[in-house]
């Protein structure tokens, strides 16, 4: 695996978005890791009467199958995995604990995506994890170089330069911050690259 991609709450409720980055996987020459968590249809799920704790489990795992479908119209060959099956992560006294093993049986061509599910040690259920932890874990288990997040700010797509940007998030200005950074992450402690759609298609890192 060459990269680690991470889809925030926000871009996951964004169809422009995410057809942009699908679109971009399939200009990717390497295989990667994609992780997400759940976005704002947790919420529109909780309307429908669903406890928010199930609501967000059903989140998630629907939108696993959505993305694999979404980057299948791009051409796009992606296994798509739910965190918590086969116990490929597990959530021990709060610490990630990643089955590399298993992660590594899967075919090394298509795309990885794992959603933010870990089986919990303490309840034996699945358990929802914060995205940074979950794409530091990865990246020191499997030596990835670089965890990529992508710009919060829809403008950026068009300018062009500006990104791919290397930044550590809890020492970076506060308006770049709010400005371009998924919140989950401002207080993120690690180096990640900032970058659009456009950017990361291209390759450049």
């Amino acid at each position: 695996m060459n990269f680690i991609a991470v889809l925030d709450y926000d871009h996951l409720d964004n169809g422009m978005f995410l057809t942009a980055f699908a679109r971009s996987l399939s200009r990717r020459k390497k295989s990667g890791i994609i992780i997400h968590s759940d976005s704002e249809y947790t919420d529109r799920l909780i309307q429908t009467g669903m406890m928010r704790e199930d609501a967000r489990l059903r989140a998630i795992k629907d939108l696993n199958h959505r993305l694999i479908a979404l980057f299948a119209d791009q051409g796009v060959s992606t296994i798509g995995v739910n965190g918590h099956q086969k116990s490929l992560i597990k959530l021990n006294e709060g610490k990630i604990e990643i089955n590399r093993e298993q992660v590594q049986r899967f075919p090394s061509q298509p795309m990885l995506l794992i959603s933010g599910l870990a089986v919990s040690e303490e309840s034996d259920q699945p358990a929802p994890l914060p995205l940074p932890e979950m794409a530091y874990t990865f990246q020191q288990q499997f030596n990835i170089e670089n965890i990529h997040l992508f710009s919060m700010d829809e403008s950026s797509t068009v300018i062009k330069g500006d990104f791919p940007k290397e930044i550590i998030p809890n020492e970076t200005e506060a308006d770049f911050l709010e400005k371009h950074v998924p919140g989950s992450f401002h207080h993120f402690s690690q180096k990640v690259v900032i970058t659009t759609p456009d950017a990361f298609g291209s390759g450049d890192e």
